[in-house]
């Protein structure tokens, strides 16, 4: 059966990079029909494509608006990441992975650049699920960009807004774009603003009761987790003030809530010698100014120290006394290790390879980061891993299946180092 999955996903990829091609070529017939008319012509030139568009609409029975946009997409892929589509037609990945290649490379103009980081997406691409690809992915395209990332980052920010979109039955839908740090960091403050609220109710309710993280239910507040965030969000915006001395008076002391934020900072670009992207953890890359700003206040510092051939995380220590072992595990993992889960690590247990009844070593090379689903599916099934140098887990399904998980920078260093020339020896 499984066998024939492959067989059939290998097909669906093959056919689905035969129609980006086929699409493709009706938007250079269009490109050519358009040629042809006078240049003064006016809307007599959109005529050729839109005639295209409808056409194919017909045909594969959608709108010619859409179709409008696939020819062009389509031929963005086929001229603009023909390594991609090569992949795609063979197997190696599905569409979801070429659109991330697609949204992440379109930024890169300059044609070398763009086939470096191509090449190295794919490498990542060829072995993740799209889910843990595209942070590794924006991360790569972050770095092979010409462009630094402080100046994008600058043009970016000055956008930044609010607005209101309304809803049916009396909604609206509030929307923002922020700085990712300050995203994130409001969505944190939130979720622990929903976290105190559940606890005290729960409290209240039943001090005995174990109720679900996401959803607890009293006889006087039954929200889940989701609307007590929604209702923390209009609280604080609607009881706040525009100036921090004021607002910060009127906060009860020690009902403060601080975001936690974590933040990966290249040593030179921490000193400001550097240029390269900070990344901000569940998101990707961000500029070098804000990631120095936030470590400047920051009350922790971790410092990860990476292998400079392979880019593993070899050594982790901190300002103030903490576990090691765990820190640098939570470093090297940063999500859940069974291949494709991304629970963060927080959420994860350290779980030892080889289990500690049986003699197995409480070190780094003998434990991983598991979330409770796939601890409990290691210790209960016949799924079997052994851990590897570098921190790869190499897996074994109940049917003898090998998939090898990666460390995510170990993945993304391998990545980087593909687009490089070999030696001269």
């Amino acid at each position: 059966m499984l066998r024939e999955l492959e067989r059939i996903r290998a097909r669906i990829a093959a056919l689905q990079a035969e129609e980006l091609g086929l699409l493709a070529r009706a938007d250079a017939i269009a490109a050519e029909q358009t040629a042809r008319v006078p240049s003064s012509a006016g809307r007599e030139r959109e005529m050729p494509l839109r005639e295209m568009a409808a056409e194919v609409g017909t045909v594969l029975r959608r709108s010619d608006r859409v179709i409008q946009d696939r020819l062009h997409d389509a031929t963005v892929l086929v001229t603009g990441f023909p390594a991609t589509v090569a992949a795609l037609r063979s197997g190696a990945i599905d569409t979801s992975h070429v659109r991330l290649i697609q949204d992440a490379g379109a930024r890169i103009t300059d044609p070398d650049a763009r086939a470096r980081f191509e090449q190295a997406a794919l490498v990542v691409c060829e072995r993740e699920t799209p889910g843990r690809a595209k942070p590794i992915i924006a991360m790569i395209a972050q770095k092979l960009h010409p462009v630094p990332l402080a100046e994008r980052h600058a043009e970016a920010a000055a956008g930044r807004r609010v607005w209101v979109r309304d809803l049916d039955d009396g909604m609206a839908e509030l929307a923002a774009v922020l700085p990712a740090a300050l995203a994130y960091a409001i969505r944190d403050r939130l979720t622990q603003h929903a976290r105190e609220v559940i606890a005290a109710r729960r409290a209240t309710a039943d001090p005995v009761a174990e109720e679900p993280a996401d959803t607890v239910s009293a006889a006087t507040d039954a929200r889940t987790a989701d609307q007590v965030r929604a209702d923390a969000l209009t609280d604080l915006l609607l009881t706040g003030h525009a100036t921090t001395p004021v607002s910060s008076s009127s906060t009860p002391a020690g009902q403060a809530i601080t975001a936690h934020v974590q933040i990966i900072i290249p040593v030179d670009t921490l000193t400001g010698e550097g240029t390269a992207p900070a990344e901000l953890i569940g998101y990707g890359p961000i500029d070098p100014d804000t990631a120095r700003r936030l470590a400047a206040t920051a009350d922790l510092w971790e410092r990860v120290f990476t292998s400079p051939t392979t880019g593993a995380v070899q050594h982790v220590d901190t300002y103030r006394p903490n576990r090691a072992q765990r820190r640098h595990l939570d470093a090297r993992d940063e999500h859940c290790r069974f291949p494709g889960c991304r629970r963060p690590v927080y959420y994860c247990d350290h779980d030892h390879t080889l289990d500690h009844a049986r003699g197995g070593p409480t070190d780094v090379c003998n434990l991983a980061n598991l979330c409770v689903r796939h601890h409990t599916l290691k210790h209960a099934s016949a799924w079997t891993v052994t851990q590897k140098p570098h921190g790869i887990l190499e897996w074994t399904s109940p049917t003898g299946r090998i998939h090898l998980d990666i460390p995510r920078r170990v993945l993304e260093f391998t990545a980087l180092t593909a687009t490089e020339d070999p030696p001269p020896f």
